[in-house]
């Protein structure tokens, strides 16, 4: 018999500091010990359902009574709805094309860092010569603390009401939770991008022929973003669904390959190589241009929160599922902001 169908399963399991209830899963029952097995391509958490023979997703999906059949399986089900949850906000397209790095943390308070290179000389060669000092790269803790915030929803519904419904249903609306706290943070993550004060977003100011007083997109005013931010590279681009309708009306983009791009994949790219994000956030007109292997850092403090006693206990009329996250900027030159207004 697999040492996984031996397991005691137990609340206490979703409380232990810093660690995920797979995680404790897995330190009871590793993975490894199922190299060469029928079991070898299931996580500790996977080999738990199918201990009990849960099936959560496909033909013969089962409904959510199942893991309320014993006391052990119905332990298992608030992971259920985390990984559900999680699937809707890795889902999220926007915020997984602008973090260039996440960080987990225990706790809420969190201080970010910054970079910078001591200036060159102007009469000073771009070189080490004999003897000569090397430049610093200066690495600092920034003044404040970085702003987390929690998302969430409550989930509202007696266990009557879900019992005899299927579980692939029951993650469907799961994941619409995910996605929807999954935009919650792309707002918090657009205004750290944006900034203010000295943190401001650098801007760029769209110029115009002499004369002209037409506030219309040009793609010069693409180009003049894209070398506003070097050294980095423009390789992201956000923006509100009216100024994607004028990127798109440009000559430059009826190119017939980023047009078979668009209509096959509704990938919009630009013709500097951009990806082109849809963010109603970005209001007027302008544009976010990023660099995103350098802009932003997203802080996560801890992992998605399901009120675990309540599931197990099917007291699901106020089971809260909240997450907490912040973001920071790394390098502010990494993010620009090209306003074509008059």
């Amino acid at each position: 018999m697999a040492f996984c169908n031996s397991i005691k399963l137990e609340k206490g399991m979703y409380n232990v500091g810093g660690k995920s209830f797979t995680d404790v899963l897995e330190q009871l029952d590793p993975s490894e010990n199922y190299k060469g097995t029928s079991l070898e391509n299931l996580d500790a958490y996977q080999r738990q359902l199918k201990r009990f023979n849960i099936k959560v997703s496909g033909p013969g999906c089962d409904m959510v009574e199942k893991f309320f059949s014993t006391s052990d399986s119905a332990v298992l089900f608030p992971e259920f709805l985390t990984r559900a949850i999680k699937q809707g906000i890795q889902s999220s397209e926007v915020l997984s094309s602008i973090v260039a790095a996440t960080t987990k943390i225990e706790g809420v308070d969190y201080r970010s860092i910054t970079s910078s290179v001591d200036a060159l000389a102007s009469s000073a060669p771009n070189y080490i010569s004999e003897g000569g000092s090397l430049r610093s790269v200066n690495v600092t803790k920034n003044t404040n603390l970085v702003s987390l915030k929690k998302h969430g929803r409550l989930l509202s519904s007696s266990y009557e009401a879900l019992r005899f419904q299927n579980l692939d249903v029951i993650a469907v609306i799961l994941k619409q939770i995910g996605i929807d706290i999954a935009n919650e943070q792309l707002g918090d993550a657009l205004t750290e991008l944006m900034g203010s004060g000295e943190t401001a977003v650098g801007e760029i100011k769209a110029t115009y022929a002499s004369g002209t007083t037409t506030a219309a997109l040009s793609y010069s005013h693409l180009l003049q973003l894209w070398k506003g931010l070097s050294p980095y590279k423009l390789n992201v681009m956000l923006a509100s669904s009216n100024t994607i309708n004028d990127i798109l009306s440009l000559s430059e983009m009826r190119d017939a390959t980023a047009g078979l791009d668009f209509q096959g994949t509704g990938n919009i790219v630009t013709p500097m190589g951009a990806k082109i994000i849809l963010c109603e956030g970005v209001t007027g007109k302008k544009i976010i241009g990023l660099d995103k292997d350098f802009a932003l850092q997203m802080i996560q403090s801890g992992d998605v929160v399901v009120e675990y006693d309540k599931v197990i206990d099917k007291q699901l009329e106020r089971a809260g599922i909240t997450m907490t996250t912040g973001f920071s900027k790394i390098f502010g030159d990494a993010v620009k902001c090209l306003n074509y207004s008059v």
